[in-house]
């Protein structure tokens, strides 16, 4: 498990979120929503297509190139079954058609706008985030 605090890869990481998602903003006038692009990707090939695709690929080929740059020091463990990780999967993409979007389209991209939508939905994700860690860690004994 991955416990180590690094503030330098954070800082690092963050910022080319925060320039990624500018960048796409200012070539192409579109909000970096993950969930919508990928989602547009798969069941809404268009013009647009393109992009998207390669813009998911830039997301899966960064983290590749990073881990080759700076290799993580520890182990990476899955601890949940299949279905389990199924499930998982199944609500959170329930929950970005639910919400409009995900952290990355909200969070990112619609706080910098200021929009108040995505300020709610920003606070509703933290909120249920830290629910879900203390009923895993202290209720059902994760």
């Amino acid at each position: 498990m991955i416990t180590a605090f690094t503030p330098l890869t954070a800082l690092l990481g963050g910022a080319l979120i925060g320039l990624a998602a500018a960048l796409l903003l200012l070539a192409n006038g579109r909000i970096a929503g993950i969930s919508g692009i990928l989602g547009a990707a798969a069941w809404l090939p268009d013009a647009n297509t393109g992009w998207r695709l390669a813009f998911i690929a830039g997301i899966v080929l960064g983290a590749l190139g990073i881990t080759r740059l700076l290799p993580v020091s520890g182990e990476v463990a899955l601890q949940a079954s299949p279905a389990l990780l199924i499930a998982g999967g199944l609500l959170v993409g329930f929950g970005t058609r639910l919400g409009n979007g995900c952290t990355s389209g909200h969070g990112i991209c619609g706080l910098a706008r200021g929009s108040r939508r995505s300020i709610i939905a920003t606070v509703v994700f933290f909120a249920v985030a830290l629910l879900t860690v203390f009923v895993v860690r202290h209720v059902v004994g994760g």
